[in-house]
């Protein structure tokens, strides 16, 4: 089985667009009336939907991963970059803070030309402390990269990246094609998404550091989608991706394996365009709240609004198993029966819908 990197084609990718010309437009509509939403809106609420958009992509990318990371470190990383907390938080998880500085630098230089230099800052931004990977360069093993799967003795590759010896000629390659394709560039793609799909797979596949390939490599997705924009985009491709990380997988297994990649950029613009529209209810979720807690303020008690800004915090996919009198009262430290007449309350409001019975009766945010 010979990998994209090892036919004579590579790296010039060939497709056709065909099948995906409908939702290049809607992306383009949908990208539009979220950019208009995004002007319309009070300073800030605009700031707090695109610290909510900042804080998914910094979470999901990392997921995608396997890394677990708390919310409430990663938007204090955000908020302490963003010059936004008056005494900065002290954030002992530097995981959260890598990555929360991570994407707020691919948005602050989404004009810029991308250079071995920028990626090899990621790359340290990534694994400040780390013990067991060179940091802010190129890999250098002599050991083959592989992407594999499986239990010790039934390993399955899916992929096998250049070798270490290859990875500086291939980096330069991209790093040329990456700045000749931008606005006005020599070879410019006036696309987004395609420009975007190709420059995610195409740094994938040359997968050119020891670890961290995945999220640097879909921050450039973001920077080609904003620098081809001209203006930084509202959306998390990672948080679309990771709900089925197994068909991205198997969409980029796919696509190297041939340079027609039709099928990866008919699978990456239905990703872009479900981001673009999780954008668009993200805003109408950030209104729903600030319009709670601004009609409601007379009748919210400290452990009410407490126990919202949690539910809230968690954003359009909601608070996790949804709030229960048990969960209330390890936020609140309040009594059971003062937790059950609360949530109670708050669902005779209008604000949470209950939903179960008895003892296991849950509460959601209310949709509308």
């Amino acid at each position: 089985m010979q990998y994209n990197w090892e036919l004579p084609t590579w790296p010039n990718f060939t497709f056709s667009i065909k099948e995906i010309e409908q939702y290049l437009y809607d992306f383009a509509q949908e990208t539009g009336e979220v950019n208009a939403l995004l002007k319309s809106l009070p300073d800030d609420v605009r700031q707090e939907t695109l610290l909510e958009m900042i804080l998914s992509e910094a979470i999901k990318t990392s997921e995608i991963e396997g890394e677990f990371l708390s919310r409430k470190d990663v938007m204090s990383s955000i908020k302490n970059n963003l010059g936004l907390n008056k005494t900065p938080d002290v954030v002992k998880d530097k995981r959260a803070s890598g990555i929360a500085d991570l994407m707020i630098d691919v948005r602050n230089t989404f004009c810029d030309s991308l250079s071995e230099k920028k990626m090899w800052y990621w790359h340290s931004l990534l694994f400040a402390e780390s013990k067991y990977i060179t940091v802010g360069t190129w890999r250098k093993s002599n050991d083959s990269m592989q992407v594999i799967s499986g239990s010790l003795g039934k390993e399955k590759i899916h992929f096998e990246a250049p070798p270490s010896h290859r990875v500086v000629i291939e980096m330069k390659a991209f790093i040329t094609w990456f700045n000749e394709t931008k606005p006005q560039g020599r070879i410019e793609i006036k696309d987004p998404i395609i420009r975007s799909a190709i420059a995610h797979l195409y740094f994938e596949t040359v997968h050119p550091f020891e670890d961290g390939n995945g999220r640097i490599g879909r921050a450039i997705a973001e920077k080609a989608i904003a620098q081809t924009l001209g203006r930084p985009v509202m959306l998390s491709l990672s948080k679309i991706i990771e709900r089925d990380r197994s068909a991205y997988y198997k969409a980029l297994k796919k696509a190297q394996r041939s340079n027609e990649i039709s099928d990866w950029l008919k699978y990456f613009v239905n990703i872009a365009l479900q981001a673009q529209i999780d954008a668009k209810q993200m805003i109408d979720f950030t209104l729903r709240k600030i319009k709670v807690f601004d009609l409601f303020r007379e009748k919210l008690n400290d452990r009410k609004k407490k126990v919202l800004q949690k539910m809230y915090s968690f954003g359009v996919d909601g608070f996790e198993g949804g709030m229960t009198a048990k969960k209330y009262i390890s936020i609140t430290k309040t009594s059971k029966a003062t937790a059950t007449r609360d949530l109670q309350e708050l669902e005779s409001l209008g604000i949470l819908i209950a939903f179960g019975g008895g003892r296991s009766v849950h509460y959601k945010i209310k949709d509308s």
